[in-house]
């Protein structure tokens, strides 16, 4: 994985900000609408249902604008390795993994990502090496996420391991590997228009789910879902996945992998807040104290209070 050769602004703006905050409020959701559909829809025809909606979705959006069918056929073997480790490795990983635990624990192991964005990027690119900043910024930003969400993402671990297998730890563990690798890898398509990109992976990663969940779950044969758990399919599809992806290359082209990589930060407090405004949940010390470490983490990455204070 070649670094491109244009190199990159990688400091945020408040624009950057703006949309890294949506895009996390939209994945936010993204978790419970996965243990939602997860109970009543096996995980590989849910990774299937994800991906196929949602790249037929930016299709119709896109209907043939901005280049992309050559763009399909020039770079295919590009998209197709996009579309496995940023889609069809990852959210099949997640999904098994939920199936044995909860939305807490594996949005924490899915806030690892910028660890490992930081040290991928520092081995294939030239234009974001590691650096104190940013090793010290996502280990706040773990560490606020773990304070966060609280022990109780951790029930099942203690006085009994046989609860959660040690399979369903690391599935999503992995599943932040590929992202790492694939927040690195999605540099080279900046060039492209970002419904452009998020189409041509979702494309590839459909396709290469259908055999397998054809295969795994026969989904022909399963009941038809409940309407919660069809809306919940919806979401992920359409808001988390289709508008989340085009957020998502567009910031990555815009500030670089490590700086996209950090929306996996925001998801849970995102998700707090979310149920906070409109559910009528209450936010506890613990939940501010998270929120406080998570955000002197992004801080710490964003460098410019640290440059301001110095030169003060």
């Amino acid at each position: 994985m070649g670094s491109p050769a244009k190199a990159i602004n990688t400091q945020m703006t408040m624009r950057n900000w703006a949309l890294l905050t949506l895009l996390g409020l939209i994945w936010g959701g993204s978790f419970f609408f996965a243990r939602v559909a997860v109970a009543h829809v096996p995980p590989f025809t849910l990774v299937l249902l994800r991906l196929g909606l949602a790249a037929l979705a930016l299709h119709i959006y896109i209907r043939g604008r901005y280049g992309i069918y050559p763009a399909l056929k020039e770079r295919w073997p590009e998209f197709v390795l996009m579309g496995l480790i940023n889609n069809a490795i990852p959210h099949a990983f997640i999904f098994l993994g939920q199936t044995h635990i909860g939305a807490g624990l594996a949005a924490i192991l899915n806030a690892t990502t910028p660890v490992w964005t930081v040290l991928v990027a520092n081995m294939a690119t030239d234009d974001e090496k590691l650096s104190a900043a940013k090793i010290s910024g996502c280990l706040l930003g773990l560490a606020g996420t773990i304070v966060l969400i609280g022990p109780s993402a951790f029930s099942g671990l203690v006085g009994n391991s046989t609860t959660i297998p040690l399979w369903a730890l690391v599935l999503p563990v992995l599943a932040a590997v590929s992202y790492g690798l694939a927040a690195t890898y999605g540099k080279r398509f900046r060039s492209l228009a970002p419904p452009v990109t998020a189409a041509g992976q979702l494309t590839a990663s459909t396709l290469m789910m259908l055999p397998i969940a054809a295969l795994a779950d026969t989904p022909w044969t399963l009941p038809v879902p409940p309407t919660t758990a069809v809306f919940a399919i919806l979401g992920l599809a359409l808001v988390s996945t289709a508008y989340g992806y085009i957020l998502y290359f567009r910031i990555m082209a815009e500030a670089g992998a490590t700086n996209a990589s950090l929306v996996t930060l925001l998801v849970p407090p995102s998700a707090i807040l979310l149920g906070y405004l409109f559910l009528g949940e209450t936010l506890q010390a613990v939940d501010i104290a998270g929120m406080a470490l998570i955000a002197a983490g992004l801080a710490v990455l964003d460098g410019r209070v640290l440059k301001l204070r110095y030169s003060t």
